[in-house]
């Protein structure tokens, strides 16, 4: 069955400009392209949405004719965004994200220390500056709930985008810009790291080619240390390990180190903080990373989210600053 004609019946676009405040533009409209544009097929986001697959088509035939525009391509495997989808797509997402932003502010104002803030995290700031923050947050109030997910930088960015998260800490490796404020708390080197046993772990001098008989661990493709590591090895003349195992979780890294002969490259605060593990003398220069604080520019923190950023910013100084470490830190 043919789809609806969107503009004018000969193909030619309605270049007049749609009217979204006459009542006609639902919430569920924002919900259901915010959900397409993450999922890429109408199945999984009517999944999210718990609505059936008929209905999610409905609703997205009923906003592109409001909006006079084809927002999709149809494929067989599914939906291809087309230009006025991704545009629409950034405000439904700011309105959506706005709208639960409102929701947790009230519920904070009417009890203000029984809100909830939700984080989002990678590798470069999960194992040490966080969970003092959390600590040092849930002892002053302990019934604010926090919640945290673990997940790449780019998911995370698009779950911050659309309202899911109310902040993201991890490496920074862009500045401030019209979609993120990114709070620099300190920085960060990287090192190679082994357990205590590794036949290498007790070498005063180590060539770069008596790596490549070790099994590896790198970050996944889309993690920015795995593009710097693949830089390095190939200024170096050494092919990407192919005895390698992918990830950024914490536990499965921490686990393979103590139990294998793995090389890791690894932040210096989570070397700090493994038992059991020696850093190889082998420089990563210039490799490195700052960690910080990343928000949405397009809405005012809660006052549970507040929280959170003053005290990961009292931390992330006591880091850059060892001097100020013995100093307490508020809630």
């Amino acid at each position: 069955m043919p789809g609806p004609c969107i503009g004018v019946c000969d193909g030619t676009p309605d270049m007049t400009a749609p009217h979204l405040l006459d009542g006609r533009l639902k919430f569920r409209h924002l919900l259901l392209i915010d959900a397409i544009t993450r999922h890429g097929t109408l199945i999984g986001a009517a999944d999210e949405l718990h609505i059936t697959q008929p209905a999610a088509t409905r609703t997205l035939r009923e906003l592109e004719n409001l909006l006079g525009v084809a927002l999709f391509e149809r494929h067989s495997r599914g939906l291809a965004p087309t230009p006025f989808s991704e545009a629409f797509a950034i405000h439904a997402r700011a309105i959506v994200a706005q709208v639960r932003q409102a929701e947790k502010h009230v519920a904070e104002l009417r009890d203000a220390d029984r809100g909830t803030v939700t984080i989002g995290t990678h590798l470069a700031g999960s194992n040490v500056l966080l969970p003092r923050a959390v600590a040092v947050l849930k002892e002053g109030h302990p019934f604010l709930t926090v919640i945290l997910h673990e997940g790449l930088p780019q998911t995370l960015l698009a779950e911050l985008e659309s309202g899911r998260l109310d902040l993201v800490v991890g490496r920074l490796t862009r500045p401030t810009d019209e979609q993120f404020i990114r709070l620099r708390l300190h920085d960060e080197s990287v090192f190679l790291i082994v357990r205590d046993q590794h036949p290498l772990a007790d070498r005063e001098s180590i060539d770069l080619g008596d790596l490549a008989g070790y099994p590896w661990i790198l970050p996944s493709s889309q993690v920015t240390l795995r593009s710097e590591l693949e830089a390095f090895f190939s200024r170096n003349g050494i092919e990407l390990p192919a005895n390698r195992v992918e990830t950024t979780s914490y536990l499965a890294v921490r686990h393979l180190l103590l139990r294998t002969d793995t090389i890791a490259a690894l932040p210096s605060l989570i070397y700090q903080e493994l038992s059991g593990v020696t850093r190889l003398n082998l420089p990563l220069d210039p490799v490195g990373h700052s960690v910080g604080i990343t928000l949405s520019a397009c809405r005012t923190p809660t006052p549970a989210a507040n929280k959170m950023i003053r005290i990961l910013t009292e931390i992330g100084d006591q880091l850059a600053h060892p001097a100020l470490a013995n100093r307490s830190v508020g809630t």
